[in-house]
């Protein structure tokens, strides 16, 4: 239960950052991506403040001998670069560019009740769903696990 009350905080904490940021406003996200028009670069501030608190909280945090609220730290050992990264990135960044949106502000603009996120949410879900299939049916390979 406390993990639970615990993900809640921090997700109310992002999804409140995002909204006072702006990121999940699409002008402004889009208004940032397009450095050869009329360029916004003050969500470079947003982006630089997460790095460099990341930066120092991993650090501190990593030190510990476990989580707080975890029996283990769970983190990614595989440093390759395949395809399927290669091109999950690219279509990302794609699809940022040209809705404005990516998953977590697009959740946090929810609240808003704006159509074009309630699209993009339930685009995005489709995609989740389905994308594992089209990928064993473009590859005649199942997805690994």
């Amino acid at each position: 239960m406390i993990r639970n009350i615990a993900a809640l905080g921090a997700g109310a904490v992002f999804g409140l950052g995002l909204a006072i940021s702006e990121m999940v406003n699409p002008l402004k996200v889009k208004a940032f991506l397009d450095i050869a028009g009329d360029w916004d670069p003050s969500l470079i501030l947003v982006m630089g403040g997460a790095v460099v608190v990341s930066f120092f909280a991993f650090r501190v945090i990593l030190r510990q001998p476990k989580p707080l609220l975890a029996p283990r730290f769970d983190l990614p050992t595989r440093r390759d670069l395949d395809g399927k990264l290669i091109g999950g990135a690219a279509v990302f960044g794609v699809g940022w560019g040209l809705v404005g949106l990516c998953p977590g502000p697009a959740l946090s603009a929810l609240v808003y009740g704006n159509t074009e996120s309630i699209v993009f949410v339930v685009a995005m879900l489709v995609g989740l769903a389905t994308g594992p299939r089209l990928i064993t049916v473009l590859t005649n390979r199942p997805v690994p696990g």
